[in-house]
């Protein structure tokens, strides 16, 4: 008897996992007839996605109609980014959330907000999914339930075990389930509109482009820093060349002249050569008779 009531608890532990698998094959089953069935009174479930690029003359005054049309139709400001380039035009970028109701006429009346550019628009249809992860979320709670009453039942701590084990799997199924199908029902009720403002390019009067007295003296003063740059690189460049040349001519100065005069003091002088004695004229002869000169 005791052995007997020693297996029973075993058996029914090794045979809760046959039953409760079983019944869970046949709630998909039920789950999927029943969406056969009600497949053509289902409602249509569609993600609508739309961008537009629009020029307007101010992209502030245009940037404050958005925000005005999107909150006015029950929507919201999802993202927003407004900046100045070379601080001559601003541009602006601004995502904004509306009910799907109300998609089409909010759509038109921020392309009216100036010249439209661009404009892409995407609907997709997720009904099939909508639908599946409804019916996957029943079946879930069902065997999530089915399994809680399973370890109500239990007696066995093995049992026990085993059950808790597969309730924290199927309870962490059926919370991504329902992440999914909260992520599709925001996706699908509220559109998502990208919009790109951009203020127009003034065009220049034709008498702006002659030059004028201020033009020629912006363009020379350019002329003479342009150059008075160069002449300071000019400089640059030249100057260590210029510095090394004035240290060796300094060195020079001070080594090299005084090494010169050493080693003209140490070089023996060579004694100059006696000049040959000059050679002596002979008298003119002079006449006995006259005593003068032939």
């Amino acid at each position: 008897m005791k052995a007997d009531s020693a297996a029973g608890p075993a058996r029914g532990g090794q045979g809760a996992a046959g039953p409760e698998a079983a019944a869970d094959g046949a709630g998909e089953q039920r789950a999927e007839k029943g969406t056969e069935a009600g497949a053509d009174s289902v409602q249509t479930h569609v993600i609508r996605t739309a961008g537009l690029s629009v020029e307007v003359k101010s992209v502030t005054k245009a940037l404050a109609t958005a925000r005005s049309v999107a909150l006015g139709a029950g929507g919201e400001i999802e993202d927003e980014t407004t900046e100045r380039i070379d601080d001559t035009h601003v541009t602006s970028k601004i995502v904004l959330r509306v009910p799907e109701a109300d998609y089409d006429s909010v759509l038109t009346e921020l392309a009216g907000t100036g010249k439209l550019l661009a404009r892409t628009a995407n609907a997709k249809d997720v009904t099939e999914q909508v639908v599946d992860v409804k019916s996957r979320i029943a079946t879930q709670r069902a065997s999530v339930n089915r399994v809680r009453d399973l370890m109500d039942q239990a007696d066995d701590i093995t049992d026990v075990v085993a059950l808790e084990s597969q309730l924290n799997t199927r309870q962490a199924e059926l919370e991504s389930l329902l992440a999914r199908q909260a992520s599709l029902a925001d996706r699908t009720t509220m559109a998502t509109i990208t919009l790109d403002l951009s203020e127009e390019t003034k065009a220049k009067d034709e008498k702006d482009d002659d030059p004028g007295f201020l033009d020629a003296l912006g363009g020379g003063w350019g002329a003479f820093v342009s150059m008075l740059r160069w002449t300071v690189v000019v400089v640059g460049a030249v100057l260590p060349f210029a510095a090394a040349l004035a240290a060796l001519y300094v060195l020079w100065r001070l080594f090299g002249v005084r090494l010169l005069g050493l080693g003209a003091r140490r070089t023996p002088v060579a004694a100059p050569a006696p000049e040959p004695a000059p050679t002596p004229v002979p008298a003119p002869a002079q006449s006995p008779d006259t005593g003068k000169q032939d």
